[in-house]
């Protein structure tokens, strides 16, 4: 009887180690595919958004903000996850020098052991300054 608790205790202490990898892995590969998004979309729409105009008048190297803005959006819901609710907070967006500061957040759920459900934030930010090579 006493070794049946054991092996009982094992198998639910393996179980309850198994879910919790499980979630956060899922938590860790939310978080990874947010950053690489962010990162991506926000280079290409800053390309996107290149005054060409001013390039060529001036030699000034420019971005305009309302198209960096709608590029950026429009890259990032292309390419998001449907099963997540996206937070798109665009701090700081500077036309000359090109730069941007910008945050997405999401929220990931998930249950432990206990059948309770579990809420996460994730954050992403960044600051990206756009560079040309001469």
């Amino acid at each position: 009887m006493k070794e049946s608790f054991w092996a009982i205790f094992i198998i639910s202490i393996g179980i309850i180690s198994i879910a919790f990898v499980f979630l956060f892995q899922r938590l860790t590969n939310t978080d990874e595919h947010n950053m690489h998004l962010l990162k991506e979309t926000t280079e290409a729409a800053m390309f996107d958004a290149l005054d060409l105009a001013s390039y060529r008048k001036d030699g000034t190297i420019r971005i305009d903000r309302e198209k960096f803005a709608e590029n950026f959006v429009r890259r990032f819901a292309e390419n998001a996850s449907l099963a997540r609710t996206y937070v798109i907070e665009i701090y700081d967006v500077n036309e000359e020098p090109p730069k941007v500061s910008l945050k997405v957040s999401s929220t990931e759920k998930g249950q432990d052991a206990s059948n309770e459900i579990l809420e996460f934030d994730i954050e992403n930010k960044i600051d990206a300054i756009l560079e040309t090579p001469y």
